[in-house]
């Protein structure tokens, strides 16, 4: 039997530029996952998946503009993160795990022609959820991110993978912090905190590292490679929209830029900021995903 945590709602209380509804949707009869979802109940639907160790809270000035601009903002927090549900065990979490997991949520919601917004973590399970139901989804922006097949990994995101698996010092809003150019506010770093009350909570936050596929012995190389024969064939629109500042993605677009037929003619942009992007230039990058759906 899975043991699950779930962080009390005091810890989020008075969270700064979070003044968002709660929406819940049940997984399991014992598994809860938390989004966003604001704007217009029928608009497109533009779908922000973020990475790890962060939660919604990182798409927060992304997702007012996005709805102010007639679309529904939809930013669901991974099972693990931020006011979802979170099993205690590390071997509880794997790639196919959590990307099944987003799916039940996206077909309970029935969301389709969806604009995917994606970074980090996000982009491991967005993409494979394009790939695997390509019918849903219009379009895909990618920011700082990838799809990796066992080939390697740069030494900053083993530096990082060591780090999660073995550090028993594991600061949450620090290692966001660490990940983006401009300084945080100690409230802000505190929201990054909220969802974790000890460490016990940090089980998805310490194994996801280790879980993204970038040596050949790593589950899900086969599932990301079957992924990218579908994005090799997409030609609906995909902009990357990386960032200057990144040491652990830096240059990963050019890969999608050559093997993604989609990326064609498409306003790739260069965002300026850390790894977490959102927290650096979320207005650029609300406005590329605004200008990508108003174009069709």
């Amino acid at each position: 039997m899975m043991k699950i945590l779930r962080t009390p709602d005091s810890r989020f209380a008075k969270l700064p530029d979070f003044p968002f509804a709660e929406h819940y949707h049940q997984i399991t009869p014992e598994l809860r996952l938390h989004y966003v979802d604001e704007g217009p109940a029928d608009a497109p639907p533009v779908l922000m998946l973020h990475g790890e160790p962060t939660w919604s809270y990182l798409y927060r000035h992304m997702i007012g503009p996005v709805a102010n601009a007639g679309l529904r903002a939809l930013a669901p927090d991974l099972i693990g993160f931020g006011k979802s549900d979170k099993p205690a065990a590390r071997k509880d979490y794997s790639f196919s795990g959590q990307v099944a997991w987003i799916r039940h949520w996206i077909e309970a919601l029935d969301l389709r022609d969806i604009t995917l917004v994606c970074q980090d973590w996000g982009s491991l399970i967005g993409l494979r959820l394009a790939a695997e139901s390509p019918e849903r989804f219009a379009r895909i922006l990618l920011s700082n991110g990838g799809l990796p097949e066992g080939t390697g990994a740069p030494r900053a995101f083993r530096i990082w993978r060591n780090f999660a698996r073995y550090s028993p010092w594991f600061p949450i809003g620090r290692i966001v912090q660490t990940g983006s150019k401009r300084t945080l506010s100690d409230a802000e770093i505190a929201a990054y905190e909220a969802p974790f009350p000890g460490s016990s909570y940090k089980a998805a936050a310490r194994a996801y590292p280790s879980l993204v596929p970038v040596e050949p012995h790593i589950a899900d190389v086969a599932e990301n490679q079957r992924a990218w024969e579908v994005l090799e064939q997409w030609q609906k629109s995909f902009i990357c929209c990386f960032s200057d500042g990144d040491p652990i993605t830096r240059g990963a677009d050019a890969q999608f830029l050559e093997r993604v037929p989609g990326t064609k003619n498409q306003p790739h942009t260069t965002l300026h900021g850390g790894h977490f992007i959102q927290e650096d230039d979320p207005q650029t990058f609300a406005r590329l995903v605004i200008d990508a759906v108003s174009k069709g």
